[in-house]
């Protein structure tokens, strides 16, 4: 079996903005918030971080200030996703160069490609990486998805290490399971999905509600990976309003909504993504007050 990257609550961590720009003061502050939290792992520029919409730059900067920051506290994840291979695989030696510890690729969105064309793809950057590749599926994004025989061609990739897989598709992931065996380790994608996957086999998740709570998505990934699926349940339905509320406008408007109303960063992101609608808004609000985390 291939070592894992992490195991256990890894955080989508967003990209706080102030003024168009990045600001390092605001994600300084989140970075310690993770380690005391007991996150394992950091995703920095994936889809909670706008990362289609950082300049290569601003990658390879934030890249280097998480792992700079962390200092060994958690692993660092950089989203490298591209529907350009060649661009994928530039910043992945981006990261490298950033001393990043792991790789997240998203299938390409948009161009898309066949099954054939996604073993291509994920290969030819997990060939030319000296960084292992988790590979993500979230098809309602990118329009595109892996399926379980494709999983189990790419999980025989000696630097292919890892899956994130947000379809949401519970009973397709548990044949991907079982066909992959412990090729690979396995990551919810979806926080809601997080307990029923790991029941399955999957090693943790990679989620958006830790940028709120990581203490309470470690606690849930313990309980998963000491086997005590009854606690983690319980725990898993305190949550569920929670975890529901931040998709119920695209991912990230409603975490980054959520994290300027407790004064941890700014609600500011790139277009085309805009300000959180008001009756969404006024929901979400009711559930972070309800779970304590805003007066």
């Amino acid at each position: 079996m291939k070592s894992p990257i992490f195991e256990s609550s890894g955080t989508a961590l967003v990209t706080p903005l102030r003024d168009g720009t990045i600001d390092w003061a605001a994600l300084e502050t989140l970075i310690e918030q993770q380690a005391a939290g007991g996150t394992a792992a950091l995703i920095v520029c994936g889809t909670t971080g706008e990362g289609a919409t950082l300049t290569a730059r601003e990658h390879e900067d934030l890249y280097r200030f998480a792992a700079e920051k962390s200092a060994g506290r958690m692993k660092i994840v950089a989203g490298i996703g591209s529907n350009d291979t060649a661009g994928a695989l530039e910043m992945a030696k981006r990261a490298e160069n950033a001393g990043a510890d792991g790789l997240l690729m998203v299938t390409p969105y948009y161009n898309k490609t066949t099954q054939a064309g996604l073993i291509k793809h994920f290969t030819y950057v997990a060939d030319r990486s000296a960084l292992p590749v988790i590979l993500y599926n979230v098809p309602s994004r990118t329009g595109v998805g892996v399926t379980p025989e494709t999983y189990a061609i790419l999980a025989g990739h000696d630097n292919i290490a890892g899956v994130k897989e947000a379809s949401g598709n519970i009973g397709e992931f548990a044949r991907t399971a079982a066909l992959c065996g412990d090729k690979v380790t396995f990551y919810s994608g979806n926080d809601s999905d997080t307990v029923a996957m790991m029941a399955l086999g999957a090693r943790g998740v990679i989620s958006v509600a830790s940028n709120l709570v990581p203490d309470v998505v470690s606690k849930l990934c313990a309980l998963c990976l000491s086997g005590d699926y009854a606690a983690a349940s319980a725990l898993n339905r305190q949550y569920m309003d929670l975890f529901a509320g931040l998709f119920t406008e695209v991912n990230p408007i409603p975490v980054k909504t959520a994290m300027a109303r407790m004064g941890l960063c700014s609600d500011e992101m790139r277009l085309p993504l805009v300000p959180m609608g008001k009756a969404h808004k006024k929901a979400l609000e009711e559930v972070l007050e309800r779970h304590g985390l805003i007066a």
